[in-house]
Formats: structure tokens, sequence, C-alpha cells
């Protein structure tokens, strides 16, 4: 595991998938869709719990310019600035069905602020970060 730090708040759009884990590929697979046809930007799925203990996921994408996420009738959210508990994941493709236990591993670890989002930052076809803010002092 690695510290990363996000240098300024980054605002994404998106929607929620409603039959996680199941659906997390359809639902990358239509935002790609939806905003360009291609894999031209950094997409995101960011995870929490809600206050009843139901996995909330978002497939999103990095809005490029202001107004976008309305362009799309999307929900826009906001991926914190900080410092962040990281794990690269080559091929990634070939590995989603191990991704949960990788954020298992991060949440292990005393500093992982569990009170926030689980960020899975899909760089490119082949990297994607498994990401977990850490607690501040």
């Amino acid at each position: 595991m690695e510290t990363y730090i996000i240098e300024k708040n980054m605002i994404v759009f998106g929607k929620v998938v409603k039959n996680f884990p199941q659906g997390i590929g359809e639902a990358f697979d239509a935002l790609i869709k939806m905003i360009s046809g291609k894999f031209d930007r950094d997409y995101y799925g960011i995870s929490y719990m809600d206050k009843n203990g139901k996995m909330i996921y978002y497939a999103a994408a990095i809005e490029k310019y202001n107004g976008e996420a309305e362009k799309f009738n999307c929900e826009k959210l906001t991926i914190e600035k900080g410092k962040y508990i990281c794990v690269t994941v080559k091929n990634w493709p070939q590995k989603t069905n191990s991704i949960n236990t990788v954020f298992q591993e991060i949440m292990k670890n005393d500093k992982a602020d569990k009170t926030k989002p689980a960020i899975e930052w899909y760089k490119n076809d082949d990297e994607m970060l498994c990401m977990v803010k850490l607690k501040t002092d």
C-alpha cells in the first residue's frame, strides 16, 4: 500500500448502480456510451454504506466542463482532496472479482477513514487505483 495525494476536490458525475455488484460493468458501459463511446477520460467507482447498512455504488466520470453532469441528467459528486491509502491494480479487467478483497485489506489499516467513500479510479483500460481517504489528525 502506498499514499496518494489528491491536490484539489474533483467533480465527477454518474448514476447509482441499481443491482450492485452485478450491474457495475453494465453501468460503466452505459456511462461511457452516453458520454462519448470511448474510454477518453478518468472514470470512478464510488462506494459507501448508507445509514441502513446498504452498499451504495456510483459509476462516475470526471466532469470536463461545468454543467456536463446536468447535460447527461446525472448526479454530481465530489471526490475530496487529501491523502489516500492506495493500491494500484494492473490489468484490472481480468481482476474485477478481487477488487473487493483489495478494499477489505485497505480497511484493515487503522489509518483508513471508514466514514469516507471508497474510490476506484479507472485511469485507463489497464491501471486502476483502489483508494480510501486517510483519517485526519
